[in-house]
Protein backbone atom coordinates (compact mmCIF):
# COMPACT_ATOMS: atom_id res chain seq x y z
CA UNK A 1 0.00 0.00 0.00
CA UNK A 2 1.21 3.50 -0.85
CA UNK A 3 1.77 5.27 2.01
CA UNK A 4 0.73 9.46 1.86
CA UNK A 5 4.19 12.02 2.43
CA UNK A 6 3.98 14.03 5.40
CA UNK A 7 2.06 16.79 5.16
CA UNK A 8 4.37 20.28 4.09
CA UNK A 9 3.01 23.09 6.30
CA UNK A 10 4.30 25.22 4.36
CA UNK A 11 1.73 24.50 0.91
CA UNK A 12 0.06 27.32 1.03
CA UNK A 13 2.69 29.57 1.13
CA UNK A 14 4.81 27.90 -1.61
CA UNK A 15 1.73 27.51 -3.93
CA UNK A 16 0.84 31.31 -4.53
CA UNK A 17 2.26 34.34 -4.56
CA UNK A 18 2.31 37.23 -2.16
CA UNK A 19 0.72 39.50 -4.70
CA UNK A 20 -2.22 36.39 -5.00
CA UNK A 21 -2.63 36.36 -0.99
CA UNK A 22 -3.58 40.38 -1.14
CA UNK A 23 -5.86 39.94 -4.26
CA UNK A 24 -7.23 36.55 -2.13
CA UNK A 25 -8.34 38.88 0.37
CA UNK A 26 -10.34 41.63 -1.81
CA UNK A 27 -11.85 38.48 -3.45
CA UNK A 28 -13.55 37.43 0.21
CA UNK A 29 -14.48 40.97 1.13
CA UNK A 30 -17.78 41.01 0.86
CA UNK A 31 -18.25 44.92 1.24
CA UNK A 32 -16.70 45.09 -2.13
CA UNK A 33 -18.91 45.22 -5.12
CA UNK A 34 -18.96 41.41 -6.77
CA UNK A 35 -17.49 42.99 -9.84
CA UNK A 36 -14.85 44.18 -7.97
CA UNK A 37 -14.13 40.56 -6.53
CA UNK A 38 -14.95 39.06 -9.66
CA UNK A 39 -12.13 41.05 -11.03
CA UNK A 40 -9.26 40.66 -8.15
CA UNK A 41 -10.02 36.87 -8.59
CA UNK A 42 -8.94 37.27 -12.50
CA UNK A 43 -5.81 38.87 -11.37
CA UNK A 44 -4.76 36.01 -9.62
CA UNK A 45 -5.64 33.36 -12.33
CA UNK A 46 -3.43 35.83 -14.77
CA UNK A 47 -0.98 35.45 -12.34
CA UNK A 48 -0.48 32.07 -11.31
CA UNK A 49 -2.22 29.66 -13.57
CA UNK A 50 -1.09 28.84 -17.11
CA UNK A 51 1.49 30.15 -19.02
CA UNK A 52 3.23 27.13 -18.62
CA UNK A 53 6.95 26.29 -20.15
CA UNK A 54 7.34 24.54 -23.24
CA UNK A 55 11.25 23.77 -23.60
CA UNK A 56 12.92 21.75 -26.26
CA UNK A 57 13.87 18.56 -24.74
CA UNK A 58 17.35 18.13 -26.50
CA UNK A 59 19.15 15.89 -24.33
CA UNK A 60 16.49 13.12 -25.34
CA UNK A 61 17.01 14.02 -28.65
CA UNK A 62 20.46 13.19 -28.41
CA UNK A 63 19.37 9.77 -25.91
CA UNK A 64 16.85 8.63 -28.70
CA UNK A 65 17.68 10.18 -32.21
CA UNK A 66 14.76 12.10 -31.92
CA UNK A 67 13.88 15.19 -33.83
CA UNK A 68 12.98 18.78 -32.22
CA UNK A 69 10.77 17.49 -29.52
CA UNK A 70 9.29 20.07 -27.18
CA UNK A 71 7.72 19.65 -23.70
CA UNK A 72 4.73 21.52 -22.47
CA UNK A 73 5.29 21.50 -18.81
CA UNK A 74 2.28 21.82 -16.68
CA UNK A 75 4.07 21.44 -13.19
CA UNK A 76 4.37 25.48 -13.00
CA UNK A 77 1.14 25.40 -12.25
CA UNK A 78 0.40 26.31 -8.46
CA UNK A 79 -0.58 22.85 -7.25
CA UNK A 80 1.87 21.33 -9.86
CA UNK A 81 -0.73 19.90 -12.61
CA UNK A 82 -2.83 21.13 -15.70
CA UNK A 83 -6.07 21.05 -13.04
CA UNK A 84 -5.45 24.24 -11.74
CA UNK A 85 -6.41 25.73 -15.36
CA UNK A 86 -9.89 23.91 -14.88
CA UNK A 87 -10.31 24.21 -11.08
CA UNK A 88 -9.99 27.88 -11.55
CA UNK A 89 -12.21 28.18 -13.80
CA UNK A 90 -14.98 26.40 -11.95
CA UNK A 91 -14.42 28.91 -8.73
CA UNK A 92 -14.33 31.54 -11.31
CA UNK A 93 -17.64 30.89 -12.90
CA UNK A 94 -19.17 29.73 -8.59
CA UNK A 95 -18.04 33.52 -8.19
CA UNK A 96 -20.27 35.10 -10.64
CA UNK A 97 -22.75 32.87 -10.15
CA UNK A 98 -23.41 33.52 -6.28
CA UNK A 99 -22.23 29.82 -4.98
CA UNK A 100 -20.66 29.97 -1.79
CA UNK A 101 -20.10 26.21 -1.76
CA UNK A 102 -18.29 23.72 -4.53
CA UNK A 103 -17.90 20.14 -4.73
CA UNK A 104 -15.93 18.12 -6.61
CA UNK A 105 -15.27 14.30 -7.01
CA UNK A 106 -11.06 13.50 -7.32
CA UNK A 107 -8.41 10.74 -7.22
CA UNK A 108 -6.03 13.85 -5.95
CA UNK A 109 -5.18 16.56 -8.46
CA UNK A 110 -8.16 17.73 -9.13
CA UNK A 111 -9.58 17.94 -5.53
CA UNK A 112 -5.98 19.80 -4.75
CA UNK A 113 -6.43 22.18 -7.11
CA UNK A 114 -10.43 23.22 -6.18
CA UNK A 115 -9.41 23.19 -2.70
CA UNK A 116 -6.81 25.81 -3.09
CA UNK A 117 -8.77 27.94 -5.83
CA UNK A 118 -11.75 27.71 -3.59
CA UNK A 119 -9.98 28.56 -0.57
CA UNK A 120 -8.57 31.72 -2.96
CA UNK A 121 -12.23 32.44 -3.70
CA UNK A 122 -13.07 32.23 -0.03
CA UNK A 123 -15.47 29.44 -1.15
CA UNK A 124 -16.84 26.68 0.57
CA UNK A 125 -15.42 23.67 -0.67
CA UNK A 126 -16.45 20.03 -0.06
CA UNK A 127 -14.80 17.19 -1.69
CA UNK A 128 -15.18 13.00 -2.45
CA UNK A 129 -12.49 10.33 -2.32
CA UNK A 130 -12.85 7.07 -3.65
CA UNK A 131 -12.15 5.17 -0.01
CA UNK A 132 -9.24 2.87 -1.34
CA UNK A 133 -7.97 5.91 -2.87
CA UNK A 134 -4.04 6.47 -1.18
CA UNK A 135 -3.31 9.73 -2.79
CA UNK A 136 -0.66 11.92 -1.09
CA UNK A 137 -2.42 15.15 -1.47
CA UNK A 138 -5.21 15.12 1.24
CA UNK A 139 -3.28 16.35 3.38
CA UNK A 140 -3.04 20.03 0.95
CA UNK A 141 -6.73 19.75 0.14
CA UNK A 142 -7.63 20.03 4.10
CA UNK A 143 -4.55 22.38 4.39
CA UNK A 144 -6.51 24.32 1.86
CA UNK A 145 -9.88 24.52 4.19
CA UNK A 146 -11.79 21.41 1.69
CA UNK A 147 -13.65 18.97 3.79
CA UNK A 148 -12.84 15.27 2.58
CA UNK A 149 -15.11 12.71 2.32
CA UNK A 150 -14.21 9.54 1.13
CA UNK A 151 -16.87 7.11 -0.56
CA UNK A 152 -17.16 3.44 -1.18
CA UNK A 153 -16.35 2.65 -4.76
CA UNK A 154 -14.76 3.68 -7.63
CA UNK A 155 -13.98 6.91 -8.66
CA UNK A 156 -17.35 6.69 -11.31
CA UNK A 157 -19.07 6.28 -8.04
CA UNK A 158 -17.39 9.29 -6.04
CA UNK A 159 -18.75 11.63 -8.79
CA UNK A 160 -22.20 10.53 -8.68
CA UNK A 161 -22.28 11.18 -5.16
CA UNK A 162 -20.57 14.38 -5.20
CA UNK A 163 -23.35 15.36 -7.96
CA UNK A 164 -25.86 14.01 -5.31
CA UNK A 165 -24.92 15.90 -2.90
CA UNK A 166 -24.91 19.33 -5.27
CA UNK A 167 -28.36 18.94 -6.47
CA UNK A 168 -29.54 18.05 -2.88
CA UNK A 169 -27.48 21.06 -1.22
CA UNK A 170 -27.66 23.70 -3.73
CA UNK A 171 -23.87 23.66 -4.12
CA UNK A 172 -21.80 24.58 -7.32
CA UNK A 173 -21.09 21.15 -9.00
CA UNK A 174 -17.47 21.36 -10.53
CA UNK A 175 -17.29 17.63 -11.60
CA UNK A 176 -16.19 16.71 -15.10
CA UNK A 177 -18.93 16.38 -18.17
CA UNK A 178 -22.23 17.42 -18.46
CA UNK A 179 -22.51 21.58 -18.22
CA UNK A 180 -19.11 21.96 -17.15
CA UNK A 181 -17.48 20.73 -20.30
CA UNK A 182 -17.62 23.44 -22.60
CA UNK A 183 -16.07 25.83 -19.57
CA UNK A 184 -13.07 23.06 -19.30
CA UNK A 185 -12.57 22.64 -23.04
CA UNK A 186 -12.09 26.43 -23.28
CA UNK A 187 -10.01 26.91 -20.07
CA UNK A 188 -7.55 23.90 -21.78
CA UNK A 189 -7.96 25.36 -25.33
CA UNK A 190 -5.87 28.04 -24.08
CA UNK A 191 -2.70 26.07 -24.02
CA UNK A 192 -2.83 25.99 -27.56
CA UNK A 193 -2.52 29.57 -27.83
CA UNK A 194 0.69 28.95 -25.58
CA UNK A 195 1.96 26.47 -28.17
CA UNK A 196 1.29 28.79 -30.85
CA UNK A 197 2.72 31.89 -29.55
CA UNK A 198 6.15 30.19 -29.02
CA UNK A 199 6.26 27.93 -32.19
CA UNK A 200 4.46 30.52 -34.24
CA UNK A 201 2.43 27.75 -35.80
CA UNK A 202 0.73 23.83 -35.18
CA UNK A 203 3.33 21.16 -34.30
CA UNK A 204 2.96 18.13 -35.90
CA UNK A 205 2.02 16.02 -33.64
CA UNK A 206 1.10 16.89 -30.06
CA UNK A 207 1.25 13.83 -27.82
CA UNK A 208 -1.47 13.87 -24.14
CA UNK A 209 -1.94 11.54 -21.58
CA UNK A 210 -5.70 11.21 -20.92
CA UNK A 211 -7.91 9.69 -18.28
CA UNK A 212 -11.59 11.67 -18.95
CA UNK A 213 -10.32 12.82 -22.37
CA UNK A 214 -11.23 17.06 -21.34
CA UNK A 215 -7.40 18.16 -21.70
CA UNK A 216 -7.20 16.56 -25.28
CA UNK A 217 -10.07 17.82 -26.29
CA UNK A 218 -9.65 21.29 -25.23
CA UNK A 219 -6.12 21.73 -26.54
CA UNK A 220 -7.39 20.29 -30.33
CA UNK A 221 -10.36 22.75 -30.19
CA UNK A 222 -7.85 25.75 -29.17
CA UNK A 223 -5.60 24.85 -32.44
CA UNK A 224 -8.68 24.29 -34.64
CA UNK A 225 -9.97 27.54 -33.70
CA UNK A 226 -6.50 29.08 -34.86
CA UNK A 227 -6.38 27.29 -37.76
CA UNK A 228 -9.85 28.50 -38.72
CA UNK A 229 -8.52 32.32 -37.84
CA UNK A 230 -5.32 31.54 -40.28
CA UNK A 231 -3.02 31.86 -37.71
CA UNK A 232 -1.77 28.10 -37.93
CA UNK A 233 -1.16 26.22 -41.81
CA UNK A 234 -2.52 22.99 -40.21
CA UNK A 235 -3.93 21.52 -36.86
CA UNK A 236 -1.81 19.07 -34.99
CA UNK A 237 -2.64 15.20 -34.94
CA UNK A 238 -3.61 14.23 -31.69
CA UNK A 239 -2.16 11.39 -30.05
CA UNK A 240 -3.61 9.91 -26.78
CA UNK A 241 -2.08 7.54 -24.16
CA UNK A 242 -3.19 6.42 -20.88
CA UNK A 243 -2.79 3.27 -19.06
CA UNK A 244 -2.65 -0.25 -20.56
CA UNK A 245 -6.48 -1.43 -20.96
CA UNK A 246 -7.88 0.89 -18.81
CA UNK A 247 -9.31 3.84 -20.16
CA UNK A 248 -12.52 3.83 -22.36
CA UNK A 249 -10.91 6.52 -25.10
CA UNK A 250 -8.05 4.37 -25.92
CA UNK A 251 -10.26 1.28 -25.93
CA UNK A 252 -12.87 2.72 -28.61
CA UNK A 253 -10.25 4.18 -30.53
CA UNK A 254 -8.58 1.52 -30.87
CA UNK A 255 -11.52 -1.15 -31.53
CA UNK A 256 -12.59 1.75 -34.17
CA UNK A 257 -16.35 2.66 -32.70
CA UNK A 258 -18.58 5.70 -33.51
CA UNK A 259 -19.09 6.10 -29.80
CA UNK A 260 -16.60 6.35 -26.54
CA UNK A 261 -17.91 2.96 -24.47
CA UNK A 262 -17.49 2.25 -20.75
CA UNK A 263 -15.20 -0.10 -19.51
CA UNK A 264 -15.63 -2.75 -17.67
CA UNK A 265 -15.52 -1.66 -13.40
CA UNK A 266 -14.26 -4.91 -12.61
CA UNK A 267 -11.58 -4.96 -14.50
CA UNK A 268 -9.93 -1.99 -13.63
CA UNK A 269 -7.35 -2.34 -11.05
CA UNK A 270 -5.34 0.86 -9.78
CA UNK A 271 -1.41 0.64 -8.93
CA UNK A 272 0.66 3.84 -7.54
CA UNK A 273 2.39 4.58 -11.05
CA UNK A 274 -1.74 4.43 -13.38
CA UNK A 275 -3.68 5.71 -10.52
CA UNK A 276 -4.46 9.24 -12.77
CA UNK A 277 -5.36 7.41 -15.68
CA UNK A 278 -7.02 4.76 -15.24
CA UNK A 279 -11.11 5.32 -15.30
CA UNK A 280 -14.21 2.45 -16.63
CA UNK A 281 -16.08 5.94 -17.72
CA UNK A 282 -14.47 8.65 -19.59
CA UNK A 283 -16.68 11.69 -18.88
CA UNK A 284 -15.36 13.61 -21.83
CA UNK A 285 -14.97 10.61 -24.12
CA UNK A 286 -16.58 11.52 -27.15
CA UNK A 287 -15.13 14.72 -27.15
CA UNK A 288 -11.53 13.51 -27.11
CA UNK A 289 -12.12 10.24 -29.40
CA UNK A 290 -13.45 13.11 -31.95
CA UNK A 291 -10.73 15.44 -32.00
CA UNK A 292 -8.23 12.06 -32.64
CA UNK A 293 -10.67 11.13 -35.34
CA UNK A 294 -10.92 14.45 -36.80
CA UNK A 295 -6.97 14.81 -36.88
CA UNK A 296 -5.99 11.87 -38.20
CA UNK A 297 -4.31 11.17 -34.94
CA UNK A 298 -4.28 8.14 -32.94
CA UNK A 299 -4.17 6.04 -29.34
CA UNK A 300 -2.02 3.86 -27.31
CA UNK A 301 -1.87 1.75 -24.40
CA UNK A 302 1.07 2.44 -21.99
CA UNK A 303 2.82 0.32 -19.10
CA UNK A 304 3.54 1.33 -15.77
CA UNK A 305 7.08 0.46 -16.68
CA UNK A 306 7.59 2.55 -19.47
CA UNK A 307 6.19 5.53 -18.06
CA UNK A 308 8.44 4.30 -15.03
CA UNK A 309 11.36 4.63 -17.04
CA UNK A 310 10.32 7.71 -19.04
CA UNK A 311 9.73 9.63 -16.01
CA UNK A 312 13.49 8.36 -14.75
CA UNK A 313 15.23 9.43 -18.34
CA UNK A 314 13.40 12.77 -17.70
CA UNK A 315 14.80 13.58 -14.27
CA UNK A 316 18.15 12.46 -15.78
CA UNK A 317 18.32 14.35 -18.97
CA UNK A 318 16.65 17.34 -18.84
CA UNK A 319 16.20 18.35 -15.24
CA UNK A 320 12.56 17.78 -14.66
CA UNK A 321 10.67 15.61 -11.76
CA UNK A 322 7.59 14.28 -12.97
CA UNK A 323 5.19 11.60 -12.01
CA UNK A 324 5.05 8.96 -14.08
CA UNK A 325 1.47 8.97 -15.16
CA UNK A 326 2.17 12.32 -16.77
CA UNK A 327 4.79 11.06 -19.54
CA UNK A 328 2.30 8.60 -21.10
CA UNK A 329 2.03 10.94 -23.74
CA UNK A 330 5.57 11.05 -24.18
CA UNK A 331 6.14 7.53 -24.17
CA UNK A 332 3.36 7.64 -27.23
CA UNK A 333 5.42 9.32 -29.17
CA UNK A 334 8.52 8.03 -28.50
CA UNK A 335 7.30 4.97 -29.55
CA UNK A 336 5.74 6.22 -32.71
CA UNK A 337 9.47 7.88 -33.68
CA UNK A 338 10.92 4.08 -32.97
CA UNK A 339 8.63 2.35 -35.19
CA UNK A 340 8.37 4.61 -38.62
CA UNK A 341 10.95 7.53 -37.88
CA UNK A 342 8.70 10.95 -38.00
CA UNK A 343 10.09 12.98 -40.46
CA UNK A 344 12.08 16.37 -39.28
CA UNK A 345 9.24 18.70 -37.66
CA UNK A 346 7.69 19.75 -34.26
CA UNK A 347 6.59 17.57 -31.99
CA UNK A 348 4.90 18.63 -28.19
CA UNK A 349 4.33 16.05 -25.73
CA UNK A 350 2.79 17.32 -22.95
CA UNK A 351 3.84 16.45 -19.24
CA UNK A 352 1.02 16.83 -16.80
CA UNK A 353 2.35 17.08 -13.76
CA UNK A 354 5.27 17.42 -11.35
CA UNK A 355 5.85 14.80 -8.71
Amino acid sequence: MKTEKKPDPNFLQKAISPESKKLSEMVKDTSLSLLDRIESFEDIINLEVGDTSLSRARNIERETGFRQLFLKFEGGNPTGTQKDRIAFAQCLDALRRGYDTITVATCGNYGASVALAAYLAGLRCVIHIPENYHTDRISEMEMAGGEVHRVVGTYEDTVQASSEAAAAEGWYDANPGGANTALQIMAYAEMANEIYDQLRDAPKIIAVPVSNGTLLAGIYRGFVSLYKRGKTSRVPLMVAASSTHKNPIVYSFKKGMENCVDLRPEKIKETVVNEPLINWHSFDGEEALYAIRQSNGSAHNISDEKMLKVSKLLKEKEGLHVLPASVAGLVALLEIDDQKELEPDRYVAVLTSRR
